[in-house]
């Protein structure tokens, strides 16, 4: 059999997977191989054996590599010992603490552990507290937890505030030379009510753009590039970072807050550097020309969306009044998206209308509510400007033959555009996409189904059918914009792409070429004939920068993610036993996501929770049937659960499907709560019997399929993260 590497990725039940180098089939390892190992050891494993369906199973040779990152979790004291249990259940055992090595910590608190003893087949890890983070209910706390699971950095160095902190609080007469001074031109930023630091300012004004009719539209971008030099304390922790990490009520900064909300913010009324896209916009909405160059802004004021979208509504009414001698500018603005979004439909550009929500936290950080955040035509006028902008930067680069990040994303790889193939013609819609699909045809579909009611199934399977955007020097375009180069510009501050992407803009407007390593080489000017080819090596450091920033975004992603997992789960257990109305958001072999309508939270109907027949997965049409009495659960249908499970340290929370008067469970309606709750419980207990009894070899044949689909571990789905990615 063969051998290969990969990284252990454990599983809350024991066993785990070794997620291979090289690129193929996971190889599952048993919990006995688990003893021996953690999550995310790197280690070598011999496949001994293919399961009943081809999948490998392997047995674990060598440990080339231990994580020496902490583990976070809450100190037990049980039986006269002192242990942790991980928060990330993926660890799948206690770490045993020796009285003399817990910090003077209090058995209940959260803990940070290193490792003093690796674990083996006979014997648990040992290790030490190194840092105590406090109660597990103190405000903020999930946060403390995720920033050191998933190993985001929250401290700057040393160095790094040294060196913010000798920068001026202002711009310098020094800082102004080789600089246009835009100051009198009236650019605007337009944010969200929460927004503190603001990369980007705008303004339009009608222009003559060939032979007939168009806009002027300016894009000033902060130049963090002024003050973030490469090699030095600044760039190195921001490179580290790689981007801002969003939390409700809390921001880890990709740059020091003097720089973020200060010296590089775009703020009102004062005078900042920028890089500054100066486009000369069709009526048809094609950019004719444009140019980039250094200059010296001044923001005219700080709009919000809803006070823009105030405006634009009513152009006579209060904020149209208080701002009265800026409505001109925002109606050009206006005039131009349009003129944009005209040619985004033509270029047959992807566009699904989906609702994004936000957690409002009280003053301890537990939410309060949950609302939908609506999306304005600010928002849509915002990102049109910030799309022409990043297209504007990309075709310079290109043009020039010159190595940067681009924002790739690719069309559906062949697996999965073959899913959506086979789900669309079961649809019987008359439409589907080609084996070189274009995004044209998917926007095509989604406009045709708008308005049916599996709407919101179409267009799931749509977006899954498509592959997730990186940053990598191979410029593959942009399928979902429906680009053919495409890159990020316009957010330096919380970015760092944008950062790379400004330096070598820069470096092109001196007549030079840029490399990561910062030094510029000799002027381009001295090259002529044929267009330069880039080295290997180059395109390697820059392919390694790619991966870096891409998996700094998805790291954060998934840290924003499992803080509004818990805090949901925090707020659901305050409704344990109440029912709620809700839509089937997906549909898997183990049972139902659905999302509740008045809380906007997700959770899951395990299979076992659909009554008591056999329910058969479709995979083309994504829907569970019923064997007996032709029930199905598809996308999109409306349901009505009850809240019955919430599991804070898995994020977890289960709901059963209420049934009405004369089945053979009731709902529970009416009555206290505490009647409510012991119903719960009862059927709880309920539930594990059967499971019980499957594992006895005698259950329903729904149970057994419900036992079976147990043993995966369901997360509970969150809101999207606040800002788009492109």
């Amino acid at each position: 059999m063969s051998e290969a590497e990969g990284t252990v990725i454990g599983h809350r039940d024991g066993h785990g997977f070794v997620r291979r180098d090289d690129g193929q089939a996971d190889i599952y390892l048993s919990p006995q191989e688990m003893r021996a190992v953690l999550h995310r050891d790197r280690i070598r494993v011999r496949v001994v054996r293919l399961d009943r369906k081809g999948r490998p199973e392997g047995r674990v040779l060598e440990i080339i590599e231990r994580k020496k990152s902490p583990i976070i979790g809450r100190l037990l004291h049980e039986g006269g010992v002192w242990l942790v249990a991980p928060e990330d259940k993926r660890y799948g055992q206690d770490i045993l603490i020796p009285k003399n090595a817990t910090a003077k910590a209090q058995a209940g608190q959260v803990v940070a552990v290193e490792l003093t003893e690796p674990p083996s087949m006979y014997s648990q890890p040992v290790g030490r507290v190194t840092e105590v983070l406090g109660e597990i209910d103190d405000p903020g706390m999930e946060i403390e937890i995720a920033v050191r699971k998933y190993e985001v950095p929250h401290q700057f160095s040393p160095e790094t505030l040294a060196q913010a902190a000798k920068l001026p609080d202002k711009i310098r007469a020094v800082d102004r030379k080789h600089r246009i001074d835009l100051t009198d031109v009236p650019l605007v930023t337009i944010d969200g009510e929460d927004a503190r630091d603001f990369d980007d300012a705008v303004y339009c004004e009608p222009a003559r753009v060939g032979r007939g009719k168009g806009w002027r539209l300016v894009v000033a971008i902060a130049d963090v590039s002024h003050y973030v030099k490469p090699g030095e304390a600044l760039d190195a922790d921001a490179y580290e970072r790689a981007t801002s990490v969003y939390f409700p009520r809390r921001v880890i900064p990709m740059l020091p807050e003097k720089l973020s909300n200060g010296l590089c913010s775009l703020n009102p009324e004062e005078d900042r550097l920028a890089m500054v896209c100066d486009m000369l916009i069709t009526a048809k909405g094609e950019i004719h020309a444009y140019q980039f160059f250094p200059a010296v802004i001044c923001s005219h004021a700080r709009f919000t969306y809803t006070e823009v979208a105030a405006i634009l509504a009513n152009t006579r009414g209060p904020e149209a009044v208080r701002r009265k001698a800026l409505v001109p500018h925002l109606l050009n603005l206006h005039e131009v998206y349009r003129a944009l979004l005209r040619e985004r439909a033509e270029r047959g550009a992807v566009d699904f209308e989906t609702v994004e929500t936000q957690i409002v936290c009280d003053d301890n950080g537990r939410i309060e509510k949950i609302v939908p955040r609506v999306r304005t035509e600010a928002h849509r006028l915002i990102e049109e400007a910030m799309l022409a902008a990043n297209v504007c930067s990309a075709d310079f680069i290109a043009r020039a033959n010159h190595a940067a990040l681009f924002r790739v994303h690719e069309g559906p790889t062949p697996e999965k555009r073959t899913i959506l193939q086979n789900y669309l013609r079961a649809l019987g819609l008359g439409m589907t996409i080609g084996d070189d699909p274009h995004p044209r045809e998917f926007q095509a579909i989604a406009q045709a189904t708008k308005d049916r009611p599996d709407a919101a199934q179409i267009h799931s399977m749509l977006l899954r059918s498509m592959q997730q955007a990186v940053y990598t020097p191979v410029n593959s375009g942009h399928f979902g914009l429906a680009y053919e180069a495409y890159t990020h510009f316009t957010s330096p501050i919380r970015r760092y792409p944008d950062l790379l992407v400004h330096r070598v803009i820069k470096a092109l407007l001196l007549g030079q070429r840029y490399r990561l390593s910062g030094l510029l080489e000799e002027p381009a000017s001295s090259r002529r004939g044929a267009a330069r080819k880039i080295p290997a090596v180059e395109m390697a450091q820059w392919e390694a920068a790619g991966i870096h920033c891409s998996s700094c975004e998805r790291r954060a992603d998934e840290a924003s993610r499992d803080v509004e997992a818990w805090l949901k789960c925090r707020f659901m257990r305050d409704h344990l036993g109440e029912e709620y109305a809700g839509t089937v958001s997906a549909v898997t072999s183990f049972g139902l996501f659905v999302q509740l309508d008045a809380l906007y939270v997700e959770g899951l109907v395990h299979i076992t929770e659909l009554g008591g027949e056999y329910y058969r997965f479709d995979e083309v049409r994504q829907e569970l049937r019923g064997e007996r009495t032709g029930t199905r659960y598809a996308v999109g249908a409306r349901v009505r659960v009850q809240v019955i499970r919430v599991d804070l340290d898995g994020r977890k929370i289960d709901f059963r499907m209420v049934r009405e008067a004369g089945e053979e469970r009731p709902a529970v309606r009416g009555g206290s709560k505490q009647a409510r709750l012991a119903q719960v419980e009862e059927a709880d207990r309920d539930v594990k019997a059967r499971i019980r009894a499957t594992k006895g070899g005698k259950a329903p044949t729904s149970a057994k399929r419900g036992a079976k689909g147990a043993a995966k571990s369901v997360s509970a789905k969150t809101a999207k993260p606040r800002t788009r990615r492109k």
